[in-house]
């Protein structure tokens, strides 16, 4: 099987890449500077060249508060370029891997009362911000296009390589005594390493569809940041903050906890506790 990641030297392209090494699987990563998915033309051109068999789409727009202001640059990513894999995905009979985002929901707290074990994948969308948009109308076009897909929502993302709120906290620990980190948005960190383990065993099963892929276990960002202090020795002080005190450009969900019911059911998936996979990663972080 000849597999290609598109987004190749990103946090979850570096992950895949790191991981099918390992496995011995033989692959192509290419970073976005090799192929532009925007590019309708740069997509056929690259891809009638390389003739893969599968293709796992790690490119993506990520810059959550940047992209109110640069909405169209998103959507040309998040929505336009993945349409351009999914409609030649279409075409030539090929799987195409695409990983969405919790943002996708509405994330009302009315919803944590009402869902205390996360979004279901058929949950209605109702996206409250542009980069939500971007990324649900990235789902859509793959489904429009009749291609065989697997999507696979993830939240609060964070891995060994690439930048996140993981890596961010540690920076900051070494370089302040006190941070302020809002303690009123409520779900669970997805460790790219489970990510690439679990969706590899849906490829190998042959799985299609939507599913979700978290950590167990429901916490705030101000508890996140004070297990990774704990854990690394850091002498922060962390103070627990409401969204309202920390204004940012972009609405966040206030609740974003993803369902992991129907993946759990697959065989081969490991689904790890928040500070299971946050130990792991603080042993293996490339910071």
């Amino acid at each position: 099987m000849r597999i290609l990641i598109t987004g190749g030297n990103g946090q979850l392209g570096s992950e895949w890449v790191y991981f099918l090494n390992k496995q011995g699987v033989e692959f192509i990563a290419l970073p976005s500077s090799d192929l532009d998915i925007t590019d309708h033309a740069d997509v056929r051109r690259v891809l009638n060249n390389l003739r893969p068999d599968l293709i796992i789409n790690c490119a993506a727009y990520t810059k959550v508060d940047q992209a109110e202001d640069e909405k169209e640059k998103a959507f040309a990513v998040n929505a336009d370029g993945v349409k351009n894999l999914a409609d030649y995905c279409a075409e030539h009979k090929i799987k195409l891997i695409h990983f969405s985002t919790d943002y996708v929901f509405e994330g009302s707290l009315e919803d944590k009362d009402r869902l205390p074990e996360g979004y279901p994948e058929d949950h209605p969308t109702s996206p409250i911000n542009a980069y939500g948009e971007s990324k649900l109308a990235g789902e859509v076009s793959i489904l429009n296009s009749g291609c065989d897909h697997l999507i696979i929502r993830v939240s609060w993302l964070c891995g060994r390589f690439g930048n996140n709120f993981v890596k961010s906290m540690i920076r900051l620990g070494k370089e302040r005594d006190e941070l302020n980190i809002v303690n009123d948005q409520f779900g669970s960190p997805t460790f790219a390493d489970n990510v690439v383990e679990n969706t590899w065993h849906l490829i190998d099963q042959n799985i299609s569809g939507l599913y979700h892929i978290t950590s167990r276990g429901m916490i705030t960002w101000y508890d996140l940041a004070q297990a990774i202090f704990k854990k690394t020795g850091e002498p922060v002080k962390v103070k627990p903050i409401s969204s309202s005190e920390y204004p940012t450009k972009t609405k966040r969900p206030a609740f974003s906890l993803l369902s992991t019911k129907k993946i759990a059911a697959v065989p081969g998936i490991t689904l790890t506790d928040w500070q299971e996979g946050l130990h792991k990663l603080l042993a293996n972080i490339d910071t």
